[in-house]
């Protein structure tokens, strides 16, 4: 081996633990202190506790509850997004075809949706100056945003 260097041994350290147990170990630190021992461990003990080392628990119940939050924003976005009452205006048609809806007392989604369950498409078709070209692209807009067109099914 050579000389100087590895550290001092200390064939006697003491190791202390947080709940007061202590015992003897070699080392090269004169005294060791730990937060758990086999004594107090929760796994050695049957006690049901959580060990939180450095906040772990906190940090992670944190974290928890911030998605919690984002989940309950998400849905109500999703839901302000899909609710009936969104002016016709802001499905992204083009503006001579949302005036055509609105001059025919279609001002809201919801609105548009009665009309098709009312009447299928024929009763969209119906309206002057809608053709199935506007009609596609209503529905296709729709879709997108997540409504459902009564007589469609899912593809």
């Amino acid at each position: 081996m050579r000389e100087k260097i590895h550290p001092q041994w200390y064939p006697e350290a003491r190791v202390i633990c947080a709940c007061g147990n202590t015992w003897t170990v070699g080392s090269t630190v004169p005294e060791i202190r730990t937060d758990v021992c086999s004594a107090c461990h929760p796994f050695y003990t049957g006690e049901q506790r959580i060990v939180d080392t450095e906040g772990q628990v906190d940090r992670f119940v944190k974290r928890l509850l911030e998605r919690d939050r984002k989940l309950a924003e998400d849905a109500a976005r999703e839901q302000e997004r899909t609710s009936p009452e969104v002016p016709i205006v802001d499905l992204g048609l083009d503006k001579r075809y949302a005036n055509i809806f609105i001059e025919d007392g279609i001002e809201v989604v919801g609105d548009l949706l009665a009309r098709w369950n009312e009447g299928g498409d024929a009763a969209i078709l119906a309206i002057s100056g809608i053709g199935r070209k506007v009609l596609a692209d209503t529905k296709k807009l729709l879709r997108a945003r997540g409504y459902e067109i009564p007589g469609q099914t899912a593809e």
